[in-house]
């Protein structure tokens, strides 16, 4: 079974990581937004990455982050199209129903940007959490066509490993938003990151 390349308590760490660190990040999402936003991770499981492709027949964003400082490794976070849209629109100071047109360059450079800032204050909160100093890249963007495009998905992908950890974070913005984010991390990189130790910080007091 898939689920064994990794323990059920490696599986809980894990999504409690990122829940911490990508849940920080609805608070950067909001700012570009102007709307309630919120990131919860329901739990992390292992899949194939054959079953991952066959999941997403819709066109979707993959966001690729390359760790350059602190951690040795990449994870992909992928987005509807339906979220891309709307993030787009409020981004461009609509009210979020303007969603009609296809995606394009328009859709990718304003995610792209939305990623950017909300993987960097996940960034941080891992430094945090590692006592460390952790950086990543610019994110690199990319829309894909899943079912018309497979190779191109499978190139995105493969470099990952045939199993894959994937953590489904519930994102909420206002009354636009309410459906699934995935984070996709390669097995090893995920036993890695368990293996840290977490340092637990007192919050800063209110003076």
């Amino acid at each position: 079974m898939a689920e064994q390349e990794l323990s059920k308590k490696e599986l809980d760490i894990l999504g409690e990581i990122s829940n911490i660190s990508i849940g920080t990040s609805a608070t950067a999402l909001n700012m570009m937004v102007q709307r309630p936003v919120w990131i919860t991770t329901p739990r992390a499981k292992v899949v194939s990455r054959e079953s991952l492709i066959k999941e997403y027949a819709d066109p979707c964003v993959f966001v690729q982050i390359e760790y350059t400082v602190g951690l040795d490794g990449s994870n992909i976070l992928i987005l509807n199209e339906h979220d891309v849209k709307v993030i787009t629109d409020l981004m461009m100071f609509g009210d979020g129903t303007n969603i009609q047109m296809e995606l394009n360059d328009m859709h990718l450079s304003a995610v792209s940007e939305a990623m950017n800032q909300m993987m960097g204050s996940a960034v941080t909160s891992l430094s945090n959490m590692f006592d460390r100093t952790i950086d990543i890249s610019p994110p690199k963007t990319v829309l894909l066509n899943v079912e018309g495009n497979q190779g191109n998905a499978t190139d995105m992908l493969s470099p990952l490993g045939d199993e894959l950890v994937k953590v489904d974070l519930r994102i909420q913005i206002g009354d636009l938003v309410d459906s699934t984010m995935v984070q996709i991390y390669p097995i090893d990189f995920a036993r890695e990151i368990c293996k840290l130790p977490l340092v637990v910080k007192d919050s800063p007091k209110n003076k």
